[in-house]
């Protein structure tokens, strides 16, 4: 856990710890037309690998994986951090996204191996902490880099290289897997379709009403791409033998419903984190470094709800109850946040902030927990890869879908004011922004029309947020509490041991019963009826689930015991190994 929570730390703070150092980043490196993206790099290379890396897993080993990912991450980091262009360091900022995807998503995908559902809620408790506390502290590390002129920019992307590093060690010395071997292959044509469709939505959302206009030519051109290659991805997911994304997983109903509350979730969660900032710097006249530490409620709040629910979970074994409640809280909080004014006071601005932090705590984790819960062992990590995807995806969708509301509102309230006070600008009222000090620095009644203006708009991009939320409480209320596999509510008696042929009789046993449910035609019976309950309901039939159960369970099972009592002996002649 500690190796998987650095990472899993490392990784996302390198995703929002940039954000308060763009302006200084662009001031020294020019290229004021990529600004965008610099931030956007990340997230569309960490959005569009998070399902291959899951596939990967299958392939080659989760610890492999993951462990390319950290090595990954940290070679991109530290040439981002070297970067003598905005060309070499949106480059970077993309092969450091690649190392993100894998990592946030082959750490759900080994503690779903290592950890039953049952004990997994309090660990997954652990790990929604460290993924809000790391989302939101980023900006505060960032600020406090960029404020220190003994450390420079360049120190964003160095402070994470020693702590993923540690993470490497920590793996390689204490995480030990047993070698499954999966009959699997890569989904070639699979990926490069999700990946097509993926990119160029994210495209379309990152440039539109920037680099060109939303009526035009190349809005148009990049909608239909994505559509077609997410047509050509569902054909593709339908033929392949082992398709990245296996179309029985949107059979499943848990699947479906948490991967759109995930969906919402990381609109509503990356849309607030990312603007929220800018709310306190601009409007508040706040430093990056105090900006940051006004995050600290969210923190606390998100820390404590995460961990406490995990723990309740836990215990009690139910767990529906914390993303129904938690999205109402988001939800509550948005709307809380929207109603914040130019002289709202810090004690205000906190309590706001620690109501969305606790929705999200309670919400977050919880949704991959249940998705796990409801799905095959064979599809452990496609089912987590695919959550995971669905809520960056939400949040690359949240960032570029609230940044033009946010702009579009600032632009006509401004308009707006200006025409109202009867001021004429020299360049008409679409004034462009400087920085945080050089908005401070303007004179009344200019200043006031454009900390008004501001402040309207992100009261629209908060307000947004909250249906958007609302959306992602609905789907939770339609999910199944499915129980959660593992242990049961009182502590079972200590098992005594068998003996070797209780272990070979049991073992010839399963693989009986595997041979006969495998022999069956599809008449109904009690042995059937009894091993398909053993699959989670995904809109299959009674025959095929059993049959699952036979191939995946029954049988490795039963081979396992028959080598637990008859182990491989050496032949003390020959020197080799006699069965």
């Amino acid at each position: 856990m500690s190796g998987l929570m650095l990472a899993m730390l490392t990784s996302m703070i390198s995703t929002s710890v940039v954000g308060t150092a763009l302006p200084t980043i662009v001031g020294e490196l020019g290229g004021q037309d990529q600004y965008s993206w610099v931030a956007s790099a990340t997230m569309l290379t960490m959005t569009v690998s998070t399902p291959l890396w899951g596939k990967l897993s299958d392939l080659f080993g989760r610890k492999l994986l993951f462990q390319t990912a950290l090595g990954l991450f940290v070679a991109a980091s530290a040439v981002a951090g070297m970067s003598q262009d905005m060309g070499q360091l949106i480059a970077a900022r993309a092969v450091q996204g690649l190392g993100v995807g894998g990592l946030s998503a082959l750490s759900q995908v080994i503690l779903g191996d290592i950890v039953s559902p049952r004990e997994r809620g309090r660990y997954s408790g652990y790990m929604g902490a460290v993924f809000g506390i790391s989302t939101v502290a980023g900006p505060l590390l960032g600020g406090f880099i960029v404020d220190a002129d003994w450390l420079g920019w360049r120190w964003c992307f160095y402070v994470v290289v020693p702590f993923a590093i540690v993470s490497f060690l920590v793996i390689q010395k204490v995480l030990k897997l047993p070698v499954v071997k999966r009959e699997t292959s890569v989904d070639i044509w699979g990926a490069t379709t999700i990946t097509a469709s993926a990119s160029a939505l994210m495209l379309l959302l990152t440039l539109g009403g920037n680099e060109f206009a939303w009526n035009s030519v190349w809005t148009y051109f990049l909608a239909a791409i994505s559509l077609l290659m997410l047509a050509l991805a569902v054909l593709s997911e339908r033929t392949a033998r082992d398709p990245i994304l296996p179309p029985r997983l949107f059979r499943n109903r848990t699947f479906v419903l948490t991967s759109l509350a995930s969906l919402f979730v990381g609109m509503a969660m990356f849309g607030a984190m990312i603007y929220l900032p800018q709310y306190l710097q601009i409007v508040k006249g706040l430093s990056p470094t105090d900006s940051g530490l006004m995050t600290l409620p969210m923190v606390a709040a998100l820390f404590l709800s995460g961990v406490i629910s995990g723990k309740i979970v836990t215990k009690t074994g139910r767990w529906k109850f914390f993303p129904v409640a938690g999205l109402l809280v988001v939800a509550a909080g948005l709307l809380l946040l929207s109603r914040l004014h130019v002289d709202s006071g810090e004690w205000l601005i906190g309590f706001d902030v620690a109501v969305l932090g606790t929705g999200l705590g309670m919400s977050m984790q919880m949704l991959i927990l249940a998705a796990q819960n409801g799905s095959e062992a064979r599809d452990m990590a496609s089912t987590t890869s695919g959550v995971s995807f669905f809520r960056s995806l939400g949040g690359a969708v949240g960032v570029a879908a609230f940044g033009a509301i946010l702009t579009n509102r600032l632009k006509d309230e401004m308009a707006e004011m200006l025409r109202a006070a009867n001021i004429a600008l020299p360049g008409g009222s679409d004034v462009q922004l400087g920085s945080p000090d050089a908005i401070q620095r303007l004179p009344e009644p200019i200043k006031h029309i454009v900390l008004e203006s501001f402040t309207r708009g992100l009261e629209t991009v908060f307000m947004v947020g909250v249906p958007i939320a609302l959306l992602g409480f609905a789907a939770t209320l339609f999910l199944k509490e499915l129980p959660l596999r593992g242990s049961t509510m009182a502590a079972p008696p200590e098992p005594k041991p068998l003996s070797k042929d209780d272990l070979v009789l049991a073992g010839l046993l399963l693989e009986l019963v595997a041979q006969r449910i495998e022999r069956t035609n599809g008449e109904r019976s009690a042995l059937l009826t009894a091993v398909a309950r053993m699959a989670p309901p995904d809109g299959r039939s009674e025959r095929e689930r059993a049959r699952s159960v036979a191939q995946d369970v029954l049988r490795p099972t039963s081979r396992a015991l028959i080598a637990q009592a008859a182990p491989p002996q050496k032949d003390l002649v020959t020197g080799g190994i006699s069965q």
